[in-house]
């Protein structure tokens, strides 16, 4: 799957970009950026499912919670105006969770006579 190193790319580099002050939106609530976390690593999640179907799940589990324990660190140890947080390596849990289960829904779905 050719867009799996792609989103990767452009997640990380979102992830650990200079934080910058966020301006008030309509659609603006506490909590927005779990919300935000848990999408993009739903999104992440199912591709790297897709792209690697074979792999067992602990492994698929060590992986994307390795990932998310490194780019939480990155962005406290690069002091560019983030900082880790223990609930968005929950959020990002969570989110490669539901990633999962939707592709095993999808394959499901699509696998059926």
């Amino acid at each position: 799957m050719k867009i799996l190193p792609i989103y990767w790319a452009f997640l990380t580099y979102m992830l650990l970009k200079p934080g910058v002050e966020n301006k008030e939106y309509w659609f603006m609530f506490s909590g927005i950026d779990k919300i935000v976390h848990l999408s993009v690593f739903a999104t992440l999640g199912f591709l790297f499912r897709a792209a690697f179907p074979r792999l067992l799940f602990l492994y698929y589990i060590y992986i994307l919670l390795i990932y998310s324990f490194l780019t939480e660190i990155l962005q406290d140890e690069m002091g560019l105006g983030r900082s880790a947080e223990l609930l968005d390596i929950v959020a990002d849990t969570i989110g490669f969770i539901i990633g999962y289960l939707i592709y095993r829904t999808v394959l499901r779905y699509i696998s059926k006579p």
